[in-house]
């Protein structure tokens, strides 16, 4: 006899994973043998760096780095990122109570609302955002209360949209510059005002700093700890996924506020041993050796960038250039626009064998765009932009 299995609350509030159909279509097309270009997930396809390589298979060969690893992170990883953060950005974090290695950001974001929440809380979250944004929410039992990001307003926040009366009050501010899928930037001034709103409002301000290190043209991504007092109510999450190639390895960091430091570590305990410890000290090798690899990252990214705005741009689709992170933020061309993101993303798939993610599943306020991650290289990418034309113009 079948048994009835009802699913739980919790599950039952989590969105609907919009990218399903995409995936399904994707598998199918493959087994047939056609050769999909996929630009819809930000899972980068650099190396990491020789010396991150070399690094862990000397480790690995040591049985006693097999054994289980610290929750929060040995402790010369810990003192690697703060040292970072004092060259970067001139901001003097203590390892000791003031950073955790993650499983990657994602797994920190995920544990941080399990932490920060009891049921019902809620969380102020832009529209559209990261996914683990929301469903990490969903999943520790709060409510998401969004901020609408609109193109005439550059993507970025209003703060009169932040700092509206809200009751009940939200717990916790979480936004993400540079911004994915957006690709937006904000100066030191936004986190300024930001981090003066959260102290009044005694608020958690949460930046998930994904892509701290990949600006173009100049402009170099501020840290939100660099605003004075900041350290009072905010934690800032960064990971190793992006510029040093390592998004399988799954390393990511949170620092900031000590308290919320503690209280993510306390939830984290009960859920892991911490990474590999090889991967740890591979780890520590990036940080801390010589960053050139970091900067001929960014500069493929940046090529990769120029290569599809510009190609696009000769085919008649008129997409921003954006100033960081690995995405475009397209609109969707106006004679297609009343498709809707994920209809248009199945066209082109099926039509133009290009994969590109959907607006909508990045939020509602989302709609009438695309997304495209730069984890192709130049051919490929020039291969999908004369697909796109072929079909589509």
């Amino acid at each position: 006899m079948t048994v009835q299995r009802r699913r739980t609350a919790r599950l039952e509030k989590l969105p609907p994973y919009l990218f399903a159909r995409l995936n399904s279509l994707k598998l199918k097309m493959r087994q047939e043998g056609i050769d999909i270009i996929d630009f819809g997930m930000g899972n980068p396809n650099i190396p990491a760096p020789e010396n991150v390589v070399s690094k862990i298979r000397d480790v690995v060969l040591d049985p006693k780095t097999h054994r289980y690893s610290a929750s929060r992170g040995i402790p010369n990883l810990r003192k690697a990122i703060c040292r970072q953060y004092s060259e970067l950005y001139d901001v003097d974090l203590d390892w000791e109570s003031e950073s955790t290695a993650l499983l990657g950001s994602k797994e920190g974001l995920a544990h941080l609302m399990l932490a920060l929440l009891d049921p019902g809380d809620s969380v102020l979250v832009p529209n559209p955002t990261f996914p683990v944004h929301i469903y990490s929410v969903g999943i520790a039992g709060g409510n998401v209360i969004a901020i609408p990001l609109r193109e005439k307003t550059g993507f970025i926040p209003a703060l009169e949209d932040i700092t509206r009366e809200i009751w009940p009050k939200p717990k916790v501010l979480l936004l993400s510059f540079p911004h994915n899928p957006t690709t937006a930037c904000v100066d030191l001034d936004f986190w300024g005002e930001v981090v003066d709103f959260a102290k009044r409002s005694n608020v958690t301000l949460v930046n998930d700093f994904a892509y701290a290190r990949m600006g173009f043209d100049g402009y170099t991504p501020p840290s939100m700890l660099q605003i004075p007092g900041a350290k009072d109510i905010a934690v800032e999450f960064t990971t190793m996924s992006k510029v040093y190639g390592m998004a399988g390895w799954r390393v990511g960091f949170c620092v900031g506020n000590k308290d919320v430091i503690e209280d993510l570590y306390s939830i984290k305990g009960y859920f892991d041993y911490g990474i590999f410890t090889p991967v740890q000290v591979a780890a520590i090798n990036a940080l801390d050796g010589q960053q050139d690899y970091v900067h001929k990252t960014v500069e493929i990214y940046r090529n990769r960038r120029d290569v599809f705005v510009d190609g696009l741009a000769k085919i008649g689709w008129e997409v921003p250039r954006p100033k960081a992170t690995m995405y475009l933020w397209c609109p969707i061309p106006e004679k297609y626009r009343s498709m809707g993101s994920i209809e248009f993303s199945m066209k082109l798939l099926r039509e133009c064998e290009v994969v590109v993610s959907p607006g909508a599943a990045f939020g509602e306020f989302g709609e009438g765009y695309v997304r495209i991650a730069l984890v192709e290289n130049e051919q490929r990418i020039n291969q999908a932009i004369r697909n796109i034309k072929k079909h589509l113009f």
